[in-house]
């Protein structure tokens, strides 16, 4: 038989495809007539099968760290909604928190009652973002200078 006859047959043996089939002695293996012949040549190693290939991950790995650091985000990239993206209370819940986390830092540095006053204003949404938290503290004479 032809090697290329024997290499389907291999294919269909070991449920392979034919380019995964790897002839290694040619002789022995043109004298091989039926699927048992084949198997038996595969025990001998005159022919070989090739392990699965796979598809990498590493790729994927670089974009989702380019995609955690905000890369790949923008405008032409999403579908959907805006809301679909991130919604408006994932959105709110990072934005208190950072301003929560810059008052608690704060705390020392502040008037008496200012805190309080001030935790509130940032529950009500009076605050854009920490920059405009932190300029109302300055402007407003929160601080004190005795610490």
């Amino acid at each position: 038989m032809s090697l290329k006859t024997i290499r389907k047959l291999a294919s269909r043996v070991f449920n392979a495809g034919v380019s995964r089939v790897r002839i290694r002695d040619n002789a022995k293996v043109k004298d091989a007539l039926s699927a048992d012949d084949v198997r038996q040549l595969e025990k001998e190693g005159a022919i070989e099968l090739l392990p699965v290939k796979g598809v990498g991950r590493g790729k994927a790995r670089k974009r989702d760290t380019r995609k955690k650091l905000g890369r790949r985000m923008g405008a032409g990239r999403r579908k959907g909604t805006s809301k679909a993206v991130m919604t408006p209370k994932t959105k709110w819940i990072s934005k208190i928190r950072a301003q929560r986390e810059l008052l608690h830092k704060l705390r020392p540095r502040l008037v008496e009652g200012a805190y309080g006053t001030l935790y509130r204003r940032v529950k009500g949404n009076n605050f854009r973002d920490r920059k405009h938290l932190l300029t109302t503290i300055e402007e407003n004479y929160l601080r004190t200078d005795s610490k």
